[in-house]
């Protein structure tokens, strides 16, 4: 287990405090394990963990019926049988229907610090609003970025390590686990189809199973490419399928409501307006597209793309596409007033690649930070651009 620093000071500030604690993100990504390490802080802060109370929703072996009065009752006999403050941990509360009126009731009832997790995207919308407005935060959980993964490997250079994410991406598991090739993609294909499954098709009421999956392969094969409903419908056409526009996009909507897939808009930098249909996908953790396709080193460009955008919204970016007259820029990063500017490129191997990924960066007419990010050893930085190896940019403190 490692302290995921960069979660834990977004959740600090909130410890203790009467506000529930939401932490959502992709299955199987250490949402579990930040509870943990929730509470070993506030065992630091002097609680005493007798007053912590655990629930796993997907777990069988809970003491009580697992329905939402259930669980009321079994908080209730606790809250009055301690008269203390009540630590309460529900891990994947998504399985429990109409579990949004018994979190507030236990939080106006009683005397208690909530903390919750959840596989899915949408778990703070509708209701969870209207019953909760103003008294939750969200922390969205990411799969282990690179910094994280060389903390496990200190006898290994930066080098041995990245190349070992490029292809199993960040999935915790594969790294408190000593684990051969195969056995890591057999653990990537299992999260997939728990995925697809449980996730998506079951929660979403899908009886057509093949023509999801045929769907989301071609999600995965075009990863950092535009999204065309048109380009679906044709490759499916090809598979012999056929597929209502609609049907695309409630797939998509299903996708990122699982916090699977991300789709990303484009903005005009000029007029800061942003662009329909024009959105491109990234997928939560990249190596699962190796388990699926084999190809992240083949597809080396889009692989990289995939890990610069997933750790930007690690560290608490939103995260759009720039579009400058015909310019492209990956990625636009925003916190607030602040931006970045970052292209993405494999190798700046000629001058006329030199010259494409720094020249749209040039053409921005403000002072924001700019950076080329690529697989180079030597800076070819110009012009007030900034240009970093792949693995010196996920490793800064700050951008």
């Amino acid at each position: 287990m490692i302290f995921r620093e960069q979660y834990m000071s977004k959740i600090r500030p909130f410890l203790n405090q009467p506000i529930i604690k939401v932490l959502t993100g992709i299955r199987r990504s250490g949402k579990s394990v930040m509870l943990e390490l929730i509470q070993k802080e506030l065992i630091q802060q002097g609680i005493n963990e007798e007053f912590f109370v655990s629930i796993n929703l997907e777990s069988k072996m809970n003491p009580f019926v697992i329905t939402i009065d259930g669980i009321y009752e079994y908080i209730k006999k606790i809250a009055t049988e301690s008269k203390k403050k009540n630590y309460l941990f529900f891990d994947e509360i998504q399985e429990l229907d109409g579990w949004e009126t018994m979190i507030n009731a236990i939080m106006i009832d009683f005397d208690a610090d909530i903390y919750i997790t959840g596989s899915n995207a949408k778990l703070l919308s509708g209701e969870l609003a209207t019953y909760l407005a103003g008294r939750y935060v969200e922390v969205k959980i990411y799969p282990f970025s690179y910094k994280e993964i060389l903390s496990f490997f200190p006898q290994k250079s930066k080098q041995e390590i990245f190349q070992l994410y490029l292809v199993r991406g960040g999935m915790p598991f594969l790294y408190q686990f000593p684990m051969d090739d195969r056995s890591a993609m057999q653990y990537l294909n299992d999260i997939y189809d728990s995925i697809i499954l449980k996730d998506i098709a079951t929660r979403n009421k899908i009886r057509d199973i093949e023509l999801l999956k045929r769907m989301i392969q071609f999600f995965i094969a075009n990863i950092g490419n535009t999204f065309s409903a048109s380009n679906i419908s044709k490759y499916l056409k090809n598979e012999l399928r056929s597929v209502s526009t609609e049907t695309i996009y409630n797939y998509i909507d299903y996708c990122k409501a699982a916090c699977f897939l991300h789709l990303v808009q484009r903005e005009e930098l000029m007029g800061k307006k942003l662009l329909q249909f024009q959105e491109k996908i990234y997928i939560a953790d990249h190596g699962i597209r190796e388990a699926l396709f084999g190809n992240n080193m083949r597809d080396i460009n889009q692989t990289l793309e995939n890990i610069v955008y997933i750790e930007l919204l690690g560290r608490g970016y939103d995260v759009l596409i720039g579009k400058n007259g015909n310019n492209e820029v990956d990625f636009v990063a925003l916190i607030g007033s602040s931006r970045i500017y970052i292209q993405v490129s494999y190798l700046l191997a000629s001058d006329e690649t030199v010259e494409r990924e720094f020249s749209v960066l040039e053409s921005i007419p403000d002072n924001y930070p700019k950076y080329v990010v690529s697989m180079d050893e030597i800076d070819r930085s110009r012009n007030g651009i900034k240009h970093m190896n792949i693995k010196d940019f996920l490793l800064m403190a700050h951008y």
